[in-house]
């Protein structure tokens, strides 16, 4: 009898392909050096949100809360936001300059394969385009030209792929920045007001009409970056609750992994046991020990 013909979940058939591919020796990757692709789309959109932070930083500083007379209200919202803005963009290097869980390169050769001393029955899937054994759940990434386990997508406002390893920094980055839309928006909202009741010349240190320019750009960038990052905190969130990553929701795989509950998905991404450590970029999630490869049998 013929043996049972293993199901391919995402395999590229290419022409290319079917034919032998000379491998590379394995490339290990050093632990301790950062990541970082240098894409030069990528680069621009990561340098354009950390300015688009510095001019909100800017407008709410020196236009709102400086030329107050109120120091209270001055201390504990410039305190809340220079807070939120920092972890912003402290979760937004951790983002970008994290591996997000890149596949060893070029280490499909026979001689590799042969040492993990596979049983009869199991195979490995190998990327014809970085020359690597392919973990189940793993996609190719275009970009970032590796394989990246549980890739969600490939962000450029990150200049990364989302994926295994710091799914949890893109995450805490879309929440701080929708925060502190939605905080520069309610100060903008109580700044009209102020101007309003008192001297235009006395609740700024700009003209009025620069400080009306000011107030208006910072609206419409807390708005739409409040949306936009909303919508995308909300979208990852439901991801890591169901277990199944952009790609997969996109491509509809079938579902051959083990179901967990909502609550062990959010603590196999942000780390184990529920802490505050969860809200810090610096904390690195301890995602536990996992074979480096799943084989289908």
């Amino acid at each position: 009898m013929r043996s049972p013909v293993p199901r391919f979940r995402d395999v590229e058939r290419q022409v290319a392909s079917l034919q032998p591919v000379q491998c590379d020796p394995p490339c290990h990757d050093r632990q301790n050096t950062m990541w970082f692709i240098r894409d030069a789309c990528g680069i621009v959109c990561a340098i354009i949100t950390w300015l688009l932070v510095m001019f909100a930083e800017f407008v709410v500083l020196f236009v709102m809360l400086l030329p107050t007379k109120n120091l209270t209200y001055s201390l504990v919202n410039g305190t809340i936001f220079n807070s939120l803005a920092f972890l912003a963009l402290a979760s937004h290097f951790r983002a970008m300059c994290t591996d997000p869980g890149a596949v060893p390169k070029g280490n499909a050769t026979k001689e590799y394969i042969e040492s993990l001393q596979l049983k009869p029955g199991q195979v490995v899937y190998k990327c014809p385009k970085c020359c690597s054994i392919k973990p189940d759940r793993a996609h190719h990434c275009s970009v970032c030209k590796r394989c990246i386990r549980k890739m969600d997508h490939h962000c450029p406002w990150v200049n990364n792929c989302v994926g295994e390893n710091n799914q949890k920094y893109f995450v805490l980055f879309t929440m701080y920045i929708a925060l502190i839309s939605l905080h520069a928006l309610i100060m903008v909202v109580f700044h009209f007001l102020y101007c309003f009741e008192d001297d235009w010349m006395k609740c700024s240190t700009f003209s009025p009409p620069a400080t009306v320019i000011l107030l208006i750009l910072l609206c419409f960038e807390g708005l739409l970056f409040l949306i936009f990052t909303s919508v995308m905190f909300g979208t990852q969130v439901h991801s890591i609750c169901t277990d199944e990553t952009g790609i997969e929701q996109l491509k509809k795989e079938e579902r051959r992994w083990a179901k967990k509950t909502k609550w062990m998905n959010m603590k196999a991404v942000f780390g184990h046991p529920f802490s505050i450590a969860w809200f810090s970029p610096f904390s690195t999630p301890d995602h536990g020990k996992a074979d480096p490869y799943q084989y289908v049998v």
